[in-house]
This record gives structure tokens, C-alpha cells and sequence, in this order.
């Protein structure tokens, strides 16, 4: 799978369990969210429209950073 970095303006514990729970709603991805840097880098199998549209049900600005190489 292609993995992705996403923007979303998250604050708080909150706003990256609230990215959680629309992800794991989701389903078919595994993702680490880097709350201080408010970046959430995903795995999934879904395009990126859907993805951003998944992460945007959280309320939060979100926007697409580009594909992440692998390491």
C-alpha cells in the first residue's frame, strides 16, 4: 500500500482520538498520527480523496501533504 501524509489541525488528545475513531470507522488502514507536528501518516488501500474526506468528519482542517516513501 502507498502511504500518505495528511495535515489536520489537531490541538489536543482529543482531536487525535477523534482521528482515531473516523479512521478505525474507516476500516483497511494503519496510521500514525504525530500530534505535535499535526500530521497523520496513513497505509491504507483507499484513495486519497477518501481519506481526506474521512479525516475531514473529525470537524478538523485537513489537507494533503503527498505520498511518504517508504523507509
Amino acid at each position: 500500500f502507498q502511504k500518505h501524509e495528511f495535515f489536520v489541525d489537531m490541538t489536543c488528545e482529543g482531536c487525535s482520538n477523534a482521528v482515531t475513531r473516523v479512521l478505525h470507522n474507516l476500516g483497511g488502514v494503519n496510521f500514525d498520527i504525530d500530534l505535535p507536528n499535526k500530521k497523520v501518516c496513513i497505509d491504507s488501500e483507499h484513495n486519497v480523496d477518501t481519506l481526506l474526506a474521512t479525516l475531514k468528519k473529525t470537524g478538523k482542517n485537513a489537507s494533503y501533504l503527498g505520498e511518504k516513501s517508504a523507509q
